[in-house]
């Protein structure tokens, strides 16, 4: 498969400490992978370091020689859900999710109305229908979360990077913006790299995960081989039991049972 993302070797240096250390990783068309580790691990520097939003080691190549240096161009290619976006003030939501369409039509040029239309299916299918006008300030947690997630789709990039893109959501929520973000996927060929805390999300959604600790990875490879006893225990300092049901892997922790060894 064509590779959309590709990391050689990358490292970030942050207050004097290494955050990322020697990071290979290489995302194909139409893949999702989900990276997972504790607190600290380097998830969130990861994604920001592929935005180039800090400065890094090693190589980042995205699509077929896209110009990180292009912002526009960058982010045809590239949409990004951060765990805490930035929201002006007074803004209504329709106005938000139109920004994701800026790169397609430029800083000063006016919405199209296949624009308008994109932007009303996206809250549409992320169950926003209604709040177009409401001030996205006013809205709760969740429903920022996802008209944030709506400004990215609209975007229509190649790759779409989503950290923690399940936060502040219910459960029905939750699933409804992954069954989402997988159906525009197969639809659009989209390419997913996402990082979660919700083990079991990691391992139900996407192709791989990638584990990471310390600014390294520790393991990759399909769910069922990588979220296992020993890697939780190791890496999360949790004690679990899995359960192996059809559509993947269920992380179930053990009360009272941390720093003990897996059974």
């Amino acid at each position: 498969m064509t590779a959309r993302l590709r990391l050689r070797g990358v490292g970030v240096r942050l207050g004097g400490a290494d955050v990322l250390d020697g990071v290979d990783l290489e995302l194909a068309a139409g893949q999702w992978i989900n990276i997972i580790g504790p607190n600290g691990a380097g998830k969130t520097t990861l994604l920001r370091a592929i935005l180039g939003a800090v400065e890094h080691t090693g190589e980042i190549e995205i699509g077929d020689g896209v110009d990180r240096s292009d912002a526009m161009g960058l982010a045809r290619s590239l949409a990004y859900l951060p765990q805490t976006p930035v929201i002006p003030l007074g803004v209504p939501v329709i106005d938000y999710v139109l920004l994701g369409r800026t790169p397609h039509r430029g800083i000063f040029s006016g919405d199209s109305s296949s624009d308008v239309a994109l932007a009303a299916e996206a809250l549409e299918r992320l169950d926003l229908h209604g709040f177009a006008e409401r001030e996205v300030s006013t809205l709760s947690g969740g429903e920022r979360q996802r008209v944030v997630l709506a400004r990215a789709l609209v975007q229509e990039s190649s790759v779409l990077l989503l950290d923690e893109p399940t936060t502040a959501l219910d459960l029905g929520h939750q699933q409804e913006v992954l069954d989402l973000v997988d159906e525009l996927r197969v639809e659009r060929g989209l390419s997913v790299l996402a990082t979660l805390h919700d083990l079991t999300l990691a391992a139900r959604y996407g192709d791989l995960v990638v584990a990471l600790a310390r600014g390294r990875i520790v393991a990759q490879g399909p769910p069922r081989e990588i979220v296992t006893q020993e890697l939780i225990a190791t890496h999360f300092n949790a004690a679990v039991r899995i359960v192996d049901d059809v559509d993947g892997p269920v992380i179930v922790p053990v009360a009272g049972r941390s720093n003990q060894e897996p059974t």
